[in-house]
């Protein structure tokens, strides 16, 4: 009973003070996007550093997906800490339909290899290797899968398999994509395979080594593509993510059922680099001007908040300060962790928010749950910020 209780207090906490999970709602797009043509289904340009949609058609429409599925595939991999453990390919794998790396039955090959060959040469037989070697089983990865997309809040994304092939339950969105993108392009094993172009594997029992090129054009084609995975079956039609930089500018695209996919990303990338520029609304640090009397010790921001905005954004940008308020409306008991929220709008429109804290003493140690605990037994207040 009492477990079932702080469940219940964490859900309802987690609802008070973790709105980013209802980011369909909240990242606004920009004020035009006329001057942008897409022949794509369904596709998205989003900030990398971010997640803010800077465009968006169809961004939530579950779809197939093809090959990009192996950007999960691969993520789980890396992450496994296995990547030096040699595999054994099965039966299973052996001979798996599509793209393939043509791994011989019983083959010995290191994980690594698997994971370049899956991402530069789209291989369907690694992607069940993998599954086999991370999961236990392709059954057991496809749970592992789908437990990594609800943790990234991937809402409308069923995996079905490691590899892609058309399946009726095997669907995701442009923006889920796009979010585990996000997630992967922040480890920087993942990215430095991600803008592989050339790739060389030893094959056992043979004298020469395997050698690969990665499918994705834009890698030898666009100057500033910093990785990208392909995809394609007669029913998806042609899948692509691509990542791609501009100074400080780091943007994903991703593009289902696009027929001029090649095309449609580099003009995206090119008009999200002339429309927006990168914008420090608040520095790391100490707020100034908050003045309450139960805040007896400074507030701060642990990081800068820096978006993408359009000139005219830039115009209508406001901030909010959210904190927590004393029960008494006097004096805090105990000094809470987190003192409140930062709010950055477009209007009526959140397009980011991000905790305030209190500047904690290197000694102070506070245990998870009793954050909660204080954050359940305080009413919020709303406080302008400038």
């Amino acid at each position: 009973m009492v477990k079932l209780k702080r469940c219940i207090l964490f859900i309802i906490i987690i609802a008070l003070i973790m709105p980013v999970v209802f980011i369909k709602k909240t990242m606004a797009l920009p004020l035009t996007t006329s001057s942008v043509h897409v022949s794509a289904e369904s596709a998205i340009l989003m900030d990398q550093d971010t997640g803010r949609v800077l465009y968006g058609k169809d961004i939530h429409k579950p779809m197939r997906i093809a090959s990009i599925t192996k950007v999960m595939t691969a993520i789980l991999a890396i992450e496994s800490g296995k990547l030096d453990k040699t595999v054994t390919v099965s039966d299973n794998a052996f001979g798996t339909e599509g793209s393939s790396l043509y791994l011989k039955k019983g083959e010995k090959i290191k994980l690594k290899d698997l994971v370049y060959g899956l991402l530069l040469r789209s291989g369907n037989d690694a992607a069940v290797a993998i599954a086999e070697a991370v999961g236990g089983s392709k059954e057991g990865f496809v749970y592992l899968m789908n437990k990594k997309a609800k943790e990234l809040g991937m809402l409308d994304t069923t995996f079905a398999n490691p590899h892609g092939l058309d399946d009726e339950l095997h669907r995701s969105t442009a923006y889920d994509m796009a979010l585990l993108t996000k997630y992967a392009m922040k480890n920087p094993t993942f990215q430095k395979m991600f803008k592989t172009k050339y790739y060389t594997a030893p094959q056992e029992g043979e004298k020469w080594d395997r050698k690969w090129k990665n499918k994705n054009k834009l890698l030898f084609n666009y100057d500033y593509s910093t990785g990208g995975k392909t995809g394609y079956t007669k029913k998806t039609g042609r899948t692509l993510i691509s990542t791609a930089s501009n100074d400080d500018k780091n943007y994903i695209v991703v593009t289902l059922n696009d027929g001029d996919d090649w095309n449609d990303h580099m003009n995206l990338f090119n008009w999200g680099f002339k429309q927006f520029q990168q914008v420090k609304i608040a520095e790391k640090g100490k707020l100034q001007g908050v003045k309450k009397k139960y805040y007896d010790s400074p507030l701060y921001l642990h990081r800068d908040i820096v978006m993408p905005l359009t000139a005219k954004e830039k115009e209508a940008i406001s901030t909010e300060l959210i904190l927590y308020k004393p029960k008494n409306g006097k004096k805090f008991k105990k000094r809470p962790e987190v003192a409140g929220q930062f709010k950055v709008k477009i209007k009526d429109a959140v397009i980011e928010q991000v905790p305030v804290f209190y500047k904690k003493p290197p000694k102070e140690k506070k245990s998870f749950w009793s954050f909660f605990h204080f954050a359940l037994s305080h009413i919020v207040e709303q406080v302008s910020h400038d």
